[in-house]
């Protein structure tokens, strides 16, 4: 009863406003750090065809980059780095030099406008937080730059959506996973959901398959036990695996 009452109040909400609710602000527009529309419709499309991002957080600096260079060797195509990893936006622009134009690079767990500049200016293609943020939202939305805001429940989804955002990340997990994320899509299809928590080498797939824009892989993927003794060869293996279950499930098609 409650997800249909949700998805009454969203289709009214989303009746009453423009047909588009993402910015598509000419990159001339004057503000600063703004991107492209082109840039724009280009990460979505990057999302939509691989699926699935690499995100890691690490306990020290010197394991980042051997981490994450170990997941792209197994295949990953979009990667974050994540603010709380020590000297993140170096190993973010590091990794964005050495990649650019074969893997996809974002920065995670922003919480202001000033981390979104920051990250910006360090290279960050998109931006992940990790709770629903209007301000970062909108910020980004004016910007042509994506924005994916952490969200737990179909009113946050729907809210995220409404402020301006592309992709929806579904975090932390919720009970039901690949169900839930069923249910919530046909209830409410306008939304492109990215579910992170609860997300595992088996079951990313079933995620995709159920209606899931794209998942995030975090600790399944970046197992630290591993990162602490310096076996990064399991970190590849783990992405070699997990990749092969999300391109059963094929490209997204993306929601304009």
């Amino acid at each position: 009863m409650a997800l249909r009452i949700a998805a009454r109040s969203a289709l009214c909400l989303k009746n009453a406003a423009p047909a588009r609710a993402f910015s598509t602000t000419p990159v001339s527009s004057g503000l600063d750090r703004a991107q492209s529309v082109e840039n724009f419709e280009a990460v979505l499309d990057k999302f939509a065809q691989i699926r699935a991002c690499a995100v890691l957080r690490t306990p020290t600096s010197e394991a980042c980059p051997k981490a994450m260079q170990a997941a792209i060797d197994g295949g990953f195509k979009i990667v974050e780095f994540t603010l709380t990893t020590p000297d993140c936006l170096q190993h973010l622009s590091d990794c964005r030099a050495k990649h650019d134009g074969d893997v996809m690079v974002g920065c995670g767990t922003i919480l202001n406008t000033e981390d979104a500049e920051n990250a910006i200016d360090a290279g960050s293609e998109f931006i992940i937080t990790p709770v629903m943020l209007p301000d970062v939202i909108e910020w980004c939305r004016d910007r042509n730059i994506v924005c994916v805001p952490g969200c737990q429940t179909p009113t946050e989804l729907v809210n995220a959506y409404r402020h301006g955002a592309p992709l929806q990340k579904l975090f932390p997990g919720v009970t039901g996973g690949p169900m839930w994320v069923k249910a919530v899509s046909s209830a409410l299809p306008f939304l492109s959901i990215n579910p992170t928590s609860g997300v595992d080498l088996d079951n990313a797939g079933d995620y995709l398959k159920m209606g899931a824009a794209s998942v995030g892989l975090v600790a399944p993927l970046f197992d630290q036990e591993a990162i602490a003794r310096g076996d990064f060869d399991i970190i590849s293996q783990n992405a070699e695996k997990v990749m092969a279950n999300v391109r059963e499930a094929g490209p997204y098609q993306r929601k304009k």
